[in-house]
């Protein structure tokens, strides 16, 4: 029982076949074109109906070749595979062929599992006055989502229940803003994903000393998202003091992040979870800042650098450079010290747990 209760909640993916998935990608295909698969699965638990993907492509150190013997025993109708690995498939399973397996799995997991489309504005929805839709048609509003006076909403659009999109917010076309989102004083680009309690546009920490005591700094500036960019849960964003703050075009933020006011994002990124940028910090394009990895104030991050896990920025990186630890440092130079330290606490007598 419990299986079929599992399988009835599992995502439903559309049925399509190997020959619709070569056309629509530009694959080569060998086999039989009429081949139908309903599902995408690893390859190791692949069943009959499913399609499968086989690389040996080392993106990144995160990627791991598995052993031939996983493909040479899958039970996936169509496996995704490089032209040198095909060799190796079943014999006659359909294949599609690729340099690049990895790259157009994503794409044909958004065509197996896409969405079903959403139309119409809830009667629940609550909409002021003053905002303007480009095409109303084409957009979605959900259940006791709220929109503010003079906001922008272009076309295909979808805002889930509970959002709530301020004035003179613009969100851009194709654009999806989960459930419980909250966006004030902020442009968003196209094909954005603003994902649930997000919150984007209120004001920063920012706070002067008079006279001993705390006095708020009022904030008019925005935020400014790019084009595909990605926000994750419960991440925040803060609008600028006098500036924006900024986030380049195909950056992708987990969750649980803190982007402080100011702060300037170049295109590409990621950010992991729980980084936390204070404000002015400038980080250039294709940047990697794994999980809660924390920047101080008016730190300049550049261009296609990575900052390990958990490291702690106070001063700047060059472009291309490596650094983790804290305070963070080259990772030549953090190895050093981590040997270092491990080889006197063994002469200073005591165990190395």
């Amino acid at each position: 029982m419990l299986k079929i209760i599992k399988s009835l909640l599992a995502p439903a993916g559309v049925s399509i076949s190997a020959g619709d998935l070569a056309e629509k990608f530009g694959l080569e295909l060998r086999g039989d074109a009429n081949t139908v698969v309903s599902g995408v699965a690893p390859i190791a638990d692949a069943k009959p109906g499913q399609l499968a993907f086989y690389s040996t492509e080392q993106n990144s150190a995160a990627f791991k070749i598995l052993p031939i013997s996983v493909l040479e025993n899958t039970r996936a109708s169509v496996i995704l595979v490089q032209p040198e690995m095909a060799k190796h498939a079943p014999k006659g399973r359909t294949l599609l062929i690729t340099d690049t397996p990895r790259g157009y799995i994503v794409k044909i997991l958004g065509e197996i599992y896409r969405e079903k489309p959403r139309f119409g504005i809830s009667r629940d929805a609550h909409i002021d006055r003053g905002v303007f839709f480009r095409n109303r048609r084409s957009t979605y509003v959900g259940q006791f989502a709220t929109i503010e006076r003079g906001a922008v909403i272009e076309p295909d659009v979808k805002i889930y229940p509970y959002a709530f999109i301020g004035r003179n917010v613009t969100i851009g076309a194709g654009t999806i803003v989960q459930t419980g989102a909250h966006i004030e004083n902020a442009t968003i680009g196209a094909e954005c994903v603003i994902n649930a309690g997000a919150v984007i546009g209120k004001d920063g920490f920012g706070y002067t000393r008079q006279d001993g005591h705390n006095v708020f700094i009022p904030h008019v500036g925005r935020v400014v998202l790019g084009n595909r960019v990605s926000v994750g849960a419960n991440t925040c964003i803060d609008r600028g003091v006098m500036t924006d703050t900024t986030v380049g075009d195909g950056t992708k933020i987990d969750n649980l992040c803190q982007i402080a006011h100011g702060v300037v994002i170049g295109a590409e990124c990621f950010l992991a979870s729980g980084v936390g940028l204070a404000g002015g910090t400038v980080v250039g394009d294709r940047a990697l800042l794994g999980g809660h990895v924390g920047v101080a104030n008016g730190i300049h991050i550049g261009n296609d650098a990575e900052v390990g896990a958990q490291s702690g920025v106070f001063r700047n990186i060059p472009d291309g450079d490596r650094q983790m630890g804290f305070p963070a440092v080259s990772g030549l130079e953090f190895w050093r010290q981590y040997a270092w330290l491990k080889n006197n606490y063994k002469k200073s007598g005591k165990k190395n747990d």
